[in-house]
């Protein structure tokens, strides 16, 4: 499998809308396709999406619902400028 684009220290912010309000989460490259996703509170866990198929991606360590964690997938490849179809 091919390493993602993102230098592992280009660390970057995105907003994810829950419900009517935007939250804020601190996502670290960690190479592989694999991200570390944290808040003001700390780190929440990480996500490894799939660079084949871009609908696809698993949470390690993560206690996120599956609409937040989706749409916090979407902010990342949103970032990373991938293609919406693969």
């Amino acid at each position: 499998m091919e390493n993602n684009i993102t230098n592992q220290n280009d660390a970057f912010k995105i907003e994810v809308a829950v419900g009517t309000k935007g939250r804020f989460f601190d996502i670290k490259p960690l190479g592989d396709y694999r991200y570390e996703i944290a808040d003001e509170e700390g780190v929440l866990g990480s996500i490894r999406l799939d660079g084949q198929d871009h609908a696809r991606c698993e949470s390690q360590g993560c206690e996120l619902d599956l609409p937040l964690l989706e749409a916090i997938r979407d902010g990342i490849q949103f970032h990373e400028q991938w293609s919406p179809r693969a």
